[in-house]
């Protein structure tokens, strides 16, 4: 696959999994030949991660495929520039997020979702994990904030929290 064209390549399965759900097939493995899953795998996405972008588009009209686009571009950056390619073995499970109702400086959710992006950015989210997911969609709406923003900024500000804090406090109007 072509560095030049992936995300076009993204789109077109993207398109083809929707068709799929939209005619009622919820076995997500079944949309899948084995060059989708190898490119999959080069981007740093994995199968369920979209089929859940594909799911809540499907059900409920967001996110768009453009937000999935964006999304898969930072986490294909990241494991390029970052990772130098290495997909990680590490793996979050759910009762390792925080709790929803957790805070830092007065904005609920925010540790949960500090952790997902990292989680996302590193490939180590636990199939029944997403990023983007009904909870982290109110986040950004509340805050005015792009999900792949959000991802861009966990990555510039590493360990740091109090950075992800300024920028949330930047973009929030609520």
């Amino acid at each position: 696959m072509s560095a030049y064209q992936w995300d076009s390549a993204f789109t077109e399965l993207f398109n083809r999994c929707l068709e799929q759900y939209k005619i009622g097939n919820e076995d997500f493995n079944s949309y899948y030949s084995k060059a989708d899953l190898a490119f999959l795998k080069s981007i740093g996405c994995k199968p369920r991660e979209l089929f859940d972008f594909v799911e809540d588009l499907g059900d409920g009209g967001e996110p768009t495929m453009t937000t999935a686009v964006m999304i898969a571009s930072v986490r294909r950056d990241y494991l390029e520039h970052v990772m130098e390619g290495q997909l990680s073995e590490h793996e979050i499970k759910p009762e390792e997020l925080p709790d929803r109702g957790e805070e830092l400086e007065g904005f609920v959710w925010l540790p949960r979702i500090i952790m997902k992006a990292r989680g996302k950015l590193r490939g180590e989210l636990d199939p029944d994990i997403m990023f983007g997911c009904g909870g982290d969609r109110h986040f950004f709406r509340t805050h005015d904030i792009a999900p792949s923003d959000f991802l861009r900024a966990v990555w510039a500000a590493g360990d740091d929290d109090s950075k992800i804090v300024d920028f949330v406090n930047q973009y929030s109007k609520a």
